[in-house]
């Protein structure tokens, strides 16, 4: 079987399960197992493939007929430009992220020695991502989730930046200290929704996704708790569902600790971010 004609076939099967992007999935597995880039399966794409490699290959299309997601397979993600080892012990990294990370590096970049505290850091994506374009920050990321951190720590260690990670649910370890930033993003899923999400969503792990009842629990925490370990005027930098806009800005509002609130849109004109700072 030539190159070709594995992409064409694991391309029809992913269709047939109705798997988004068949083609470009196809493609992109079929570059994790070989190990080559896009444009060499274009430009060999009659190259015969080897029995060892066609096999697992179709396992991996089986694998994401079944809702795997391609991240846990390929254990890779893409995000701000750079590879994240990812797994199904934290939540993949998304484009819309991105927005919120981008806020904060141009929040910290006016600072001298920014001090930053990553809520939820999950595989470590915000975090790194941060300190990697504010070198002069000095960040501490925190998890409940021992795998969680484990898988953190290895993406710092592979992209070369230094995080002090703590294993904490919230602030409860943090010692009393004042940070410039605080940034999260947090479970925001309404607990009744998760079921209702993609298979491949529902793969990640409910820890990152359930955002209890209303989806708002990490919010009414993190806004109530973080006040104490702010400095004047600093900020706390938030990523929201698309429909929590309003509800996120009442929490804020009513704790009477905050002022200068705003927010942003994502890429696909949704409210994405909420900005504010103590005060």
């Amino acid at each position: 079987m030539t190159i070709k004609e594995a992409l064409t076939k694991g391309m029809i099967i992913l269709k047939g399960s109705n798997i988004e992007s068949p083609k470009l999935k196809a493609r992109l597995l079929l570059q994790h197992v070989l190990k080559k880039t896009r444009s060499y399966l274009i430009i060999y794409d009659k190259e015969e493939i080897g029995k060892k490699e066609q096999w697992e290959y179709f396992v991996d299309i089986e694998k994401l007929t079944s809702g795997i997601p391609l991240q846990h397979i390929t254990n890779k993600q893409e995000f701000m430009k750079m590879d994240f080892y990812v797994n199904d012990k934290v939540l993949i990294p998304r484009p819309d992220t991105e927005i919120l990370v981008e806020e904060v590096i141009k929040i910290a970049q006016k600072m001298k020695n920014p001090k930053i505290l990553d809520l939820c850091t999950g595989s470590g994506a915000i975090a790194i991502s941060i300190v990697k374009n504010v070198p002069n920050a000095e960040i501490y990321a925190v998890d409940i989730s021992e795998e969680a951190l484990e898988i953190a720590k290895k993406n710092a260690t592979k992209l070369g930046v230094k995080v002090k990670f703590i294993k904490s649910n919230l602030f409860d370890k943090i010692k009393k200290t004042k940070f410039d930033i605080i940034v999260s993003n947090p479970p925001y899923i309404r607990k009744e929704d998760i079921n209702y999400l993609s298979k491949e969503v529902q793969k990640e792990p409910q820890l990152a996704l359930d955002g209890g009842i209303d989806g708002l629990d990490f919010y009414r925490k993190i806004v109530n708790q973080a006040i104490d370990f702010l400095k004047f005027e600093s900020y706390l930098c938030l990523e929201i569902g698309y429909d929590q806009k309003l509800d996120v800005i009442d929490i804020i509002d009513k704790s009477n600790h905050y002022k200068n609130t705003y927010s942003k849109k994502d890429l696909y004109d949704n409210d994405r971010i909420i900005i504010t700072q103590a005060g």
